[in-house]
């Protein structure tokens, strides 16, 4: 089992970190100060005083710990303060201080009774005295662990200790002595009758005395805890489930992680135990209520609570009042109550029987009913019917709960209810069921893979439409079964399964006739000219999206319109990089919002920002996204296919324009609410940090492959993988992942995607410098070999930007990248080429800011080979400039280093380069140089030595070292660290 310890490292505390070693600072200064750490069971309170004590510890300071120990009514007097004495007394190092101090000798069982007045402050007085004369030897931390369990006397003690004895100052108001103490107690144990509640109030007064609390940790933070402590690689899904029920508590973290793969659900059996025994405590009318309120759920209404446990408002007043005493419930607005952590109420419920949890489900399920079948309550009857066994009741609830969260725009908790209800269908008898339009197992079957779909659950979507098809009849409606095939082959065109899809729209489409003309044919129709322009028959789709723009606009049949005129936009002419394009989109857009059509207006605000985005109008790209991502937040649909492309698109154009920063932060923003198979929206900000010279952007790009099969995913790890492999120098890599990555993503038709171009171009520039490199060592035949290989991927590359989407060729970014193929194939084959590079350096100027400074360094470079040295300063200098702006560390490595063989001007040293290193790591650079070894510079900066390594890594990769020795090297010569001066005091250790 895991066990968060004092070895693992400490997560998620970074601000309580600093501030209690901020005061350990302070103390070491002789400013003596308590802090008294609150915060509920399992918070992580012990863990952060096992830091904090050995941080103290490493800095030179005495660290002493005592205890409060549970034992009821049977207390033990001053039972932290004897365990510390007993430390000390056992210590040779502290004999004479000890022998000082004879009173204290009491509490370890000599010396003269203490019951006394007298020498009850004689005691006191020699802890206190003993404290302070420890101190002056070395500065002294003492840490009090679960003051809610502190016996009177040592209650009485610390106020004395606290108040008038060791923080107290000197007649001057000078600090006497070098002390903090760090007290901790749980604030979910504190009821109001706590004997520890008037001390903490009286302390907290104090000057010199402060409080903290250890709030819950935040999601990201919990899931970080929960990755580090599994013993494996965890399932995104199941990491997601602990961290929803750990609810910030590292101690429910951690038991809920050691019972994963051994238990069926429910709380783990020994967190059960812990969590039942404050429940225990409570008198037997507060268990009752509290076991109804479990069943009712997290949150109960007042009068409803009352119906259902059937107690006098008397006698149920007082056992919520002590049910809320013990911080079982916490009261709420709207006259409810709520248990203060999901898993108690997981605990009481599971601890009912199995005949009284349905009798209160039934209880509850008639009481919602009997105050009106409303919308907001149909999900909490379909709970409690089904769980008190009333199948037919159940199924008609869960079909009013998808539609009510059908009309709040929460697909995926319509699917979640729809799927309830098609599990109930087949157990419920036909005349029970519920009856009305579109109520049948095929419909319902129907909604849910548009809900799954909606909810960026593609396969989902894909499995349910099928089962839909499947259950189809051979007397069943002709435009049901056309429906379900459109449906089934837009789903299939979700999962880019595009042939099949072809082959289902085409069903779909002869199954109805086009006369008389039907809405139902208009769509069939709508669905089969995207699968057509999918499969490239080109003439198809625009032949049937022609007729079919016709009859919707004899029915009326808005959003059919629209969406026919999106594809006809895309098909036509120039298509979308038009301005013609362009406004027969803007023109979709509207009538689709005029509609209500909320994924056909998405759709058109896409290939809008698509658009401007193939044209090359990048800033004109943003607004568009901005309104279609804003009207899928406002319509629930974030998750949903147009969505997630709006995202990446997003991140893709800030990255391109350089925009960085931006691009991480709502990629990092991105990242906590994507579904699983959106993940690759994040992938420009995987470029952005390859660039950066990140050695774990690779890795987090092949985690997109080890899913099932998605187009994106697959384009971003190949781009991600590609380009690594040849900033690597492996020309072998970086080919074998262009070619797989082309693969994957070419159609059933055998035409390879837009994105060849791009991954030919990475390619080449791997295998243009093997081939030089080659060449120089007079292997020609080798030479020749990566010139044949450069010809195959320039040939390919021809043929895509040419060919484009739909027959249109590639616009700006394409041609960028096809002109650098060109000129990467042009050096693998005869060497650099000046003009090449200056036509690719042109072509780049679209506005993607970082490829054109790669590009102006390939460009220096020919014009070295050429002589032109002044035109190779300029635009070294200007890549350079660029380099530095984005943090693109590998690219200023490379620069430099030209700029210093090319002798064309020495580049600015310290500060240029020392704003591609964070301050941390311009820390660890100077400890490095002192010969630190990781744990040293650990020690040093207060940070555990895999923190440390990790900082070390990242400077070998921005300063371009292999070794640490190599990376002081370079340090030294680029100006980033100066010598130490010979007095320091600080050389090696």
């Amino acid at each position: 089992m895991p066990t968060i310890s004092s070895a693992t490292e400490l997560i998620g505390r970074g601000d309580e970190l600093a501030r209690l070693t901020g005061v350990l600072e302070r103390a070491r200064g002789g400013q003596a100060r308590a802090v008294l750490v609150a915060g509920d069971a399992g918070v992580g309170k012990t863990r952060m005083l096992d830091e904090v004590a050995r941080l103290a510890a490493r800095s030179g300071m005495t660290v002493l710990t005592g205890h409060c120990v549970d034992l009821g009514d049977v207390g033990l007097p001053y039972l932290p303060f004897t365990e510390v004495l007993g430390v000390l007394a056992a210590d040779a190092r502290f004999t004479d201080v000890f022998a000082a101090h004879p009173a204290v000798d009491r509490l370890l069982g000599g010396g003269a009774d203490v019951r006394d007045t007298g020498g009850r402050l004689r005691l006191f007085e020699g802890i206190a005295g003993l404290l302070a004369d420890l101190a002056d030897l070395a500065p002294l931390l003492l840490v009090l662990e679960d003051l809610h369990w502190a016996d009177q006397s040592s209650r009485d003690l610390l106020r004395f200790l606290l108040s008038r004895g060791i923080l107290q100052r000197s007649a001057g108001g000078a600090p006497t002595h070098r002390l903090a103490v760090f007290a901790s107690y749980r604030a979910d144990d504190l009821h109001r009758r706590h004997p520890l509640r008037p001390l903490l109030a009286e302390l907290v007064r104090l000057p010199s005395v402060e409080r903290l609390e250890l709030r819950p940790m935040p999601d990201a933070e919990v899931a970080r805890l929960v990755r580090a402590l599994g013993e494996r690689p965890l399932p995104d899904t199941t990491v997601r489930r602990i961290v929803e029920r750990a609810e910030g508590n590292a101690f429910y973290a951690e038991e809920l992680l050691a019972a994963t793969g051994t238990e069926t659900g429910g709380v783990p059996s020994g967190l059960a135990d812990v969590l039942l025994i404050r429940f225990e405590q409570l008198s037997d009318t507060a268990q009752q209520v509290l076991r109804t309120a479990a069943v009712a759920g997290r949150r109960v209404e007042h009068d409803l609570l009352r119906d259902a446990v059937g107690l006098p408002e008397d006698e149920l007043e007082s056992a919520l009042r002590e049910a809320v005493g013990r911080q079982l419930l916490v009261p709420g607005a709207a006259d409810t109550y709520a248990f203060r952590h999901a898993l108690a109420r997981e605990a009481v419920y599971a601890d009912l029987l199995p005949g009284e949890r349905a009798r209160l489900h039934g209880a509850f399920a008639r009481l919602l009913t009997g105050r009106g079948r409303r919308a907001e309550s149909a999900a909490e009857r379909a709970h409690h019917y089904r769980e008190s066994h009333d199948l037919a009741e159940a199924l008609a609830a869960s079909v009013e709960a998808a539609d009510h969260a059908r009309s709040l725009g929460a697909p995926a908790e319509e699917l979640r209810h729809l799927e309830t209800a098609l599990d109930l269908w087949q157990a419920v008898e036909p005349s029970a069921r519920p009856a009305g339009e579109g109520i049948d197992r095929v419909t319902l079957t129907l909604r849910a893979s548009a809900a799954a779909a909606h909810a960026g659950q593609a396969h989902r979507a894909v499995s349910l439409t099928r089962a839909a098809l499947a259950g189809i009849g051979q007397d069943a409606d002709s435009e049901l079964a056309a429906r379900v095939r459109y449906t089934l082959a837009g789903n299939l065109m979700d999962v880019d399964s595009l042939t099949a899809a072809f082959a289902y729209s085409s069903e779909a489409l002869a199954m109805i006739p086009a006369d008389p003309p039907s809405p139902t044919w208009v769509w069939a129709a709508a669905t089969h000219v995207l699968a057509a322009r999918q499969v490239g028959e080109k003439e198809t789709a625009l032949r049937v999206a022609r007729e079919a723009l016709g009859v919707a606009e004899q029915l009326d049949v808005a959003d059919a319109r629209a969406d026919l005129l999106i594809s006809l936009a895309v098909l036509e002419g120039g298509g979308r990089r038009t301005r013609e394009g362009r406004e027969r989109l803007r023109e979709a857009g509207d009538l689709a919002r005029r509609s209500g059509s909320a994924p056909v207006e998405m759709r058109a605000l896409f290939n809008l920002a698509v658009g401007c985005f193939e044209s090359g109008d990048l800033d004109e790209c943003l607004p568009w996204l901005s309104e279609g991502l804003d009207r899928a937040r406002r319509a629930g649909l974030l998750s949903s296919p147009y969505p997630l492309e709006m995202r990446y698109l997003r991140l893709l154009v800030l990255y391109t324009l350089g925009r960085w920063e931006e691009c991480v932060r709502a990629a990092t923003a991105d990242a906590d609410v994507l579904p699983a198979a959106g993940g690759y929206t994040v992938g420009p900000a995987l470029y952005a940090a390859l660039a950066r010279g990140d050695l774990t952007a690779a890795e987090r790009a092949r985690t997109l492959l080890e899913r099932p099969f998605d187009w994106m995913g697959t384009l971003v790890a190949g781009i991600v993988l590609t380009d690594a492999a040849a900033r690597q120098d492996n020309p072998e890599a970086a080919v074998e992942r262009m070619r797989s990555t082309v693969a994957a993503l070419t159609d059933d038709t055998g035409t390879p995607p837009d994105v060849t171009v791009r991954l030919a171009a990475l390619a080449l520039s791997a295998v243009a410098d093997r081939a030089a490199a080659l060449r120089l060592t007079g292997d020609e035949a080798g030479a020749r070999g990566w010139a044949d290989t450069a010809t195959e991927l320039r040939d390919l590359a021809r043929r895509t930007a040419a060919r484009g989407t739909g027959g249109i060729p590639q616009g700006p970014e394409g041609q960028a990248w096809l002109a650098r193929a060109e000129a990467e194939w042009t050096w693998a084959v005869s060497g650099p080429d000046a003009r090449a590079w200056g036509r690719t350096v042109a072509a780049f100027d679209f506005g993607d800011v970082y490829e054109r400074a790669r590009c102006q360094v390939r460009f220096a470079e020919a014009l070295l080979a050429a002589e032109r040295r002044e035109e190779a300063a300029v635009q070294a200098r200007a890549a350079r400039e660029t380099a530095v702006r984005l943090g693109a560390t590998p690219l200023l490595d490379q620069v430099d280093t030209l700029m210093r063989r090319g002798r064309l001007a020495e580049p600015p040293a310290a500060d240029a380069r020392a704003a591609v290193l964070t301050a941390r790591e311009q820390e660890v650079l100077r400890l490095l140089a002192l010969g630190r070894s990781n744990r040293q510079i650990g020690e040093e900066l207060f940070i555990t030595g895999k923190t440390a390594s990790v900082h070390v890594s990242n400077i070998l990769a921005k300063l371009g070292a292999a070794s640490r020795t190599e990376a002081v090297a370079v340090a030294y010569r680029q100006g980033l660290i100066a010598p130490e001066p010979s007095g320091s005091g600080r050389g090696p250790s």
